[in-house]
């Protein structure tokens, strides 16, 4: 067993995180991986209510260490929303995507419900203000994730996150991992655990749709783009700093890229295209993934991906202690 500052400030078996994935980690997802010894959290992004009643309680009953990630930007224009997730009493609460104001509002208030807060950074300086603001765990999220992210590379950005937290609290790698081999380089990095979103996409548990999941298995990492065109057609204004990596498809590759010309045409463009994401229309639907899609070949129950990775790295870890002539164990 790998033990980490992660696993025993939260009191998991395994440094796996399930990224809280907006519309696709549900609570069944979340259920699955805290049961297998890891951390789920349940993506409540940009507040539905009617999805946080129904999957927040469901996570809630498996009982066990779960947890919540919530977009800070997007609770801000929910009023009424932050305070019913915090009903929910969520063991783990993830907080991303804010400004320094936000971070220190939310971390605070999350914190004062005794809950552990981890804050996903996607720079030192972001790293900077999560530790000051009180984060209980750093999620540094390079470039190559799924979905929304920032510039920096996830190789350098983890042990630039470290100098910064400076043994302070735990720091988990995100962005690109997928099986044992990635897990092994992040703890060699000396990260103390990894959250990965593409990977628990691709599982039975997940909500992604069956169009979805066959594009995660089917599509290579060379098929991914950065893109702001869904978050255009969908009105979410998203801080230009970030784009979010998807499976290309018709819609991306009429629009990114104009996103102005979207955004005057949205009126007539946004009806058409969700009514094309209601019937899984994979050539329009968003389909958020990392580039790690070149490792993932098939749709798994989320125990046995979590047990596979887990099983893989200390294998990778213990080879490595022979070849260096070092004694010890992954736990050591």
């Amino acid at each position: 067993m790998i033990s980490t500052k992660l696993t025993e400030l939260l009191g998991i078996d395994h440094p796996v995180i399930c990224a809280p994935m907006g519309s696709v980690s549900g609570g069944r997802l979340a259920g699955a991986v805290t049961r297998a010894g890891g951390l789920g959290l349940v993506g409540v992004s940009y507040g539905d209510p009617a999805f946080i009643d129904e999957h927040m309680a469901q996570a809630a009953e498996n009982g066990g260490v779960w947890g919540v990630g919530c977009v800070m930007f997007t609770f801000d224009e929910r009023p009424g929303l932050w305070d019913k997730v915090l009903g929910y009493a969520p063991p783990v609460i993830a907080l991303s995507f804010g400004d320094a104001a936000q971070v220190h509002q939310y971390v605070a208030s999350a914190a004062g419900t005794g809950a552990h807060v981890v804050v996903q950074v996607h720079d030192p300086e972001q790293a900077a203000v999560a530790v000051q603001a009180g984060a209980s765990v750093l999620v540094a999220q390079g470039a190559e994730a799924g979905g929304h992210h920032a510039s920096l590379a996830t190789l350098p950005l983890v042990p630039a996150v470290l100098d910064v937290a400076r043994g302070q609290v735990p720091v988990v790698a995100a962005g690109g991992f997928a099986d044992g081999r990635g897990l092994a380089a992040a703890l060699a990095l000396g990260a103390d655990g990894v959250m990965m979103g593409t990977r628990f996409a691709a599982t039975e548990e997940s909500l992604a749709t069956a169009g979805f999941k066959s594009r995660l298995v089917s599509a290579r990492t060379a098929d991914t783009v950065n893109t702001r065109a869904f978050d255009v057609v969908r009105g979410i204004p998203w801080d230009e700093a970030y784009q979010a990596r998807s499976v290309s498809n018709d819609f991306t590759r009429a629009w990114t890229g104009r996103d102005s010309e979207l955004a005057a045409r949205r009126d007539t463009v946004e009806p058409e295209w969700a009514a094309a994401v209601a019937r899984d229309d994979t050539s329009q639907r968003a389909m958020f993934a990392g580039e790690n899609l070149d490792l993932i070949d098939d749709i798994q129950p989320a125990a046995q991906v979590v047990q596979g990775l887990v099983a893989d790295a200390e294998a990778i870890l213990t080879s490595l202690a022979r070849r260096t002539g070092r004694p010890g164990s992954p736990a050591a």
